[in-house]
């Protein structure tokens, strides 16, 4: 139970982010969003955990130079220009496809557990729950228009779903290494930033707003998106992860939706109509009928391999006696 309230933890930071997102694009562009935040995280994170990581291996770096591109670099490029051209609500509705991404990536890899006809049940009720969400929302209908613009905003926040599914596979794939999480989260974030930096100086050039960053609202959104949303929560997602599996983790983004409306609503005063009410409802539904299987399975391991030992032990003790 605890390693699930880590996972609404993180998902109860990440839904809010779309808000503060949409305060800063005000005045900066996605791409110098992104760079600020994650420079802020890395800062927090190098506080934290000042010593340098040892690699156990050279070709470890491998997975983290991955994790970096996929989970800090592509996703947030990713859905950041995809807010562009695009409403938020559209991409936090696409975006959360990333459990059926992560779920069938994890089965290409040998692990078919969670490849249910509960999971996809789950999955198939949680999305109507966002694409009601999305409609309710935006009573336009704007974030499901056809434009080029909208087509080309909701295919990149496909893509970063896709991309995040992969990003939690590399996460456990580190994870089962055996390396501390904050040390390698930090790593992690190095090198996405390897990968930003150069990226937002092609596209928006060297010229940042100074200025702007120290206004409270702006400086107060952005140490929120760096300390928690960035620093804090990537830490505690690879500890989900860890504990929990990616594809059970990534089951929750299911709430990303859900808690960006809720957010909206109390800071943004966006209304609050019949629409939202029943999509949340959907969402939470689906994504408890998504796990109820996976927590039964769970303590049918935990039983056997009680069981197990137990039968192992027996024998000792009777020679013992």
């Amino acid at each position: 139970m605890r390693y699930h309230l880590i996972a609404l933890f993180n998902i109860f930071v990440w839904g809010t982010t779309f808000v503060s997102t949409k305060v800063l694009l005000t005045d900066f562009t996605p791409l110098w969003i992104l760079l600020i935040r994650f420079t802020i995280g890395f800062i927090a994170l190098c506080a934290l955990r000042p010593h340098i990581l040892h690699l156990k291996e050279k070709k470890h770096e491998l997975l983290f130079i991955a994790a970096g591109a996929t989970g800090i670099g592509a996703y947030y490029l990713m859905e950041n220009v995809a807010l562009v051209f695009t409403t938020a609500t559209a991409v936090g509705v696409i975006v959360a496809a990333s459990p059926l991404f992560t779920a069938i990536l994890a089965a290409l890899l040998g692990d078919r557990s969670s490849l249910s006809p509960r999971f996809f049940l789950g999955f198939v009720i949680a999305m109507g729950g966002l694409v009601i969400i999305g409609i309710g929302s935006n009573p336009a209908g704007e974030a499901f228009s056809l434009t080029t613009d909208a087509i080309l905003g909701d295919a990149l926040a496909l893509l970063a779903g896709l991309v995040w599914a992969i990003y939690s596979i590399l996460v456990q794939k580190i994870t089962n290494l055996g390396y501390e999480t904050v040390a390698s989260t930090k790593r992690t974030f190095l090198w996405g930033l390897a990968f930003i930096l150069p990226a937002t100086l092609i596209v928006d050039g060297a010229t940042l707003p100074v200025q702007d960053v120290f206004e409270w609202q702006n400086l107060s959104n952005l140490v929120f998106l760096g300390v928690f949303a960035s620093a804090a929560c990537f830490v505690t997602w690879g500890v989900s992860v860890k504990h929990l599996g990616p594809t059970i983790s990534t089951t929750y983004i299911y709430l990303v939706p859900v808690i960006t409306a809720t957010s909206a609503i109390i800071l943004l005063g966006e209304p609050l109509n019949e629409s939202i009410v029943v999509g949340v409802v959907m969402t939470i539904a689906g994504l408890l009928v998504s796990q109820k299987r996976n927590a039964s399975r769970r303590r049918g391991d935990e039983t056997h391999k009680k069981l197990k030992e137990n039968s192992k032990r027996l024998p000792q003790e009777e020679l013992e006696n």
